[in-house]
């Protein structure tokens, strides 16, 4: 038996059940979930081994790299400029990033890149190495490429350029980068132990992740397809998250550290309105404004129906994610994932160090949902 540590309230007993099963049964290393319920905690946990070997365990202050459940944290941060007035989500581009508007991209509105469809999953210009550490450089090469599609017609995953997209008009807006925007202003107000860019003062408390096999899987990913191009360049290796120069980096798409305690604090925020743990961080239309669907249909690049709204992916019919209508999530790669109801005020997360290769569909955090939402059902 894997030791489990922390706090989980009686009527939420199924998610520790299924917590310790993640150990037994699903060869979980280490791992943490944590639950809130109308703006409060109700279940933080964690457990396991910081390494394969199981020799160090995993702390209550562990933290990790979370891959792409980093796309939550930066939406929510261009919602929050949204919800100020000072971003329009449906305004060109170009508006607040004029080098923008160039072959064929003077039309893209910033709710394209909130929803996958700005036709720029991948990039054209070699990049290599350290290339995706270097801001300038990649904004720079986004700027100048053609879409891929025509934008706001399909959702094609934009595996790391996302956040470099929605980063840079954060950066135009506040004169901030993203991460310390994020910083100041939500991570920092609600004391959320995340990081976009993280500092070397917390490095000893990150866990690094032990990588799957292969690389990220893709449904359609026959060479010179849009899922192909879009993996490989840029090309994402699990080995670098143990890296000074990743973790350092802002890559808001992806690079993003914390645990599932962090994910919650921020997260919750969403789920119940604007107003948890008792800081009222934006209105309750900012936050509804996610749910304003942009697409609905096969991903270009993961080849399975997504519906994107402004950030996040929305339960479907094809991929419901609860049994209420206005739930949103996303994951990691590995499978790391948050999902936040605001009809049912629930926000659930689970971060954990042994990933898998596929990209949608792992059932360790789904088994922690089901059992979340079982629980408020027998409240």
């Amino acid at each position: 038996m894997t030791d489990v540590h922390g706090y989980c309230g009686d009527a939420f007993a199924p998610v520790q059940a299924e917590f310790e099963k993640n150990f037994s049964d699903r060869g979980d290393v280490g791992a943490s979930v944590a639950v809130s319920y109308c703006g409060e905690y109700v279940v933080d946990l964690w457990g396991g081994h910081l390494d394969l070997e199981k020799t160090q365990p995993w702390e209550k202050d562990t933290i990790v790299n979370v891959y792409s459940s980093t796309k939550t944290m930066a939406a929510l941060t261009a919602l929050l400029l949204a919800d100020r007035g000072e971003l329009d989500l449906y305004a060109p581009v170009s508006r607040y990033w004029p080098e923008f508007a160039s072959n064929g991209k003077e039309k893209v509105e910033v709710r394209h890149f909130m929803s996958h469809s700005a036709g720029l999953s991948g990039m054209d210009e070699p990049m290599r190495g350290d290339d995706v550490y270097d801001w300038d450089r990649m904004v720079g090469a986004l700027a100048r490429q053609a879409p891929w599609w025509e934008p706001g017609t399909a959702s094609g995953y934009h595996a790391l350029t996302q956040g470099h997209l929605i980063g840079e008009v954060v950066r135009r807006i506040t004169g901030q980068s993203i991460g310390t925007f994020f910083s100041n202003e939500i991570a920092g107000p609600l004391g959320a132990d995340f990081y976009i860019g993280t500092p070397e003062s917390v490095f000893d408390r990150i866990g690094d992740l032990i990588p799957p096999s292969t690389g990220p899987k893709a449904a359609g990913g026959e060479e010179g397809s849009i899922a192909a191009r879009t993996f490989a360049n840029p090309a994402v290796d699990a080995r670098a998250s143990r890296t000074s120069g990743w973790r350092k980096a802002e890559i808001p798409a992806a690079n993003g550290h914390g645990n599932a305690r962090s994910i919650v604090r921020v997260q919750s925020i969403v789920a119940n309105g604007g107003n948890a743990f008792g800081v009222n961080l934006m209105s309750e239309a900012g936050c509804r404004a996610i749910f304003d669907e942009q697409s609905f249909g096969e991903d270009l690049v993961l080849g399975v129906p997504l519906r994107f709204g402004m950030g996040y992916g929305l339960t479907s019919d094809l991929m419901p994610m609860g049994p209420n209508p206005n739930i949103a999530y996303w994951g990691g790669w590995g499978g790391s994932t948050v999902v936040v109801d605001m009809d049912a005020k629930l926000c659930v997360s689970y971060v954990m160090n042994k990933m898998e290769a596929d990209l949608p569909g792992d059932q360790r955090g789904f088994k922690l949902l089901q059992a979340a939402y079982q629980a408020i059902t027998n409240l």
